[in-house]
């Protein structure tokens, strides 16, 4: 569906995007994850021709950027930050792009449906919530119905109620067989919608991992702040290290060195002994590149 190779972004002397190589079959998805400024979107963009690159990019079979409008008919793209005209009803709107990308004059009224946007047809776009704002650019991205979605950062700006809403309409998407290629610096966002991540760090690739593994690759290990009465330290103490665990006290309890995806064991140990603990937080440990 899309494949990159030895993609380099250079602005003047400063280079801040290298090296960067994968290929994304259809029906897969791929997520590329970092913080800002890791080269997340200088990559987007470069893939949809709208930046100046060195390697080589193919959509569809299509090189970019001298085939770019074939290519970029076989996607749709759902940018980090939305432009839309805020006093244009929600149907004009979607009605305008959809006649931009010659897509058939029913499918706008079905895709409104399908994001959940049927009701607020008649609104001004620039009523709508963020979630809903999202929805109506996934409606635009879906016109033609396009293979491929090429999502920036798509819930960066959205609550937890509307980040939740959108990422079921993506699910969905990516269960009917589309191909996905994604931004995110969420690791949930990620471990739920991507089958591979390739983590960028500073313009370049870093790791590369199912993207289910990411969290334990980032975070390989945690610390666990068990507060407990000061009676049942020693006992705790002594439990833990039976269990193999590596603990150490601190004021008002103990603290726990455990590796992501096993949080709960301590907890469990302790349970099992019957030794109650009143409270509990977790330390993560940051993960800095190579």
């Amino acid at each position: 569906m899309i494949a990159v190779q030895d993609l380099t972004v250079r602005f003047g002397k400063t280079t801040v995007l290298e090296g960067l190589s994968f290929e994304l079959p259809a029906g897969g998805s791929l997520a590329l994850w970092g913080e800002n400024g890791a080269g997340k979107t200088t990559a987007i963009r470069a893939m949809l021709g709208l930046l100046p690159f060195e390697g080589r990019v193919t959509i569809a079979g299509l090189a970019m950027p001298g085939q770019g409008r074939a290519a970029r008919a076989a996607l749709g793209y759902v940018p980090q930050q939305l432009a839309f005209y805020d006093d244009m009803r929600v149907d004009a709107a979607l009605r305008y792009f959809a006649a931009l990308r010659r897509a058939p004059k029913a499918q706008p009224a079905a895709l409104l449906a399908r994001v959940g946007l049927a009701d607020h047809a008649a609104k001004p776009v620039g009523a709508l919530s963020g979630g809903m704002r999202q929805r109506l650019a996934l409606a635009v991205a879906l016109l033609g119905d396009p293979p491929l979605l090429i999502l920036d950062e798509p819930t960066a700006s959205l609550d937890t109620e509307a980040r939740a809403d959108f990422m079921q309409l993506l699910a969905e998407q990516r269960a009917a067989g589309r191909s996905l290629l994604l931004t995110s610096h969420r690791v949930e966002e990620v471990g739920r919608l991507a089958d591979t991540v390739i983590v960028l760090a500073g313009g370049r690739e870093r790791l590369r991992c199912p993207a289910e593994r990411l969290e334990r690759a980032l975070r390989p290990e945690s610390v666990l702040r068990i507060a407990l009465a000061p009676e049942g330290i020693e006992a705790a103490m002594a439990v833990l290290a039976d269990g193999g665990f590596e603990a150490r006290r601190n004021g008002h309890g103990v603290r726990v060195r455990v590796a992501t995806g096993e949080r709960a064991a301590p907890l469990a140990s302790l349970t099992r002994a019957e030794i109650p603990f009143h409270d509990l937080s977790l330390e993560e440990q940051p993960w800095t590149p190579e």
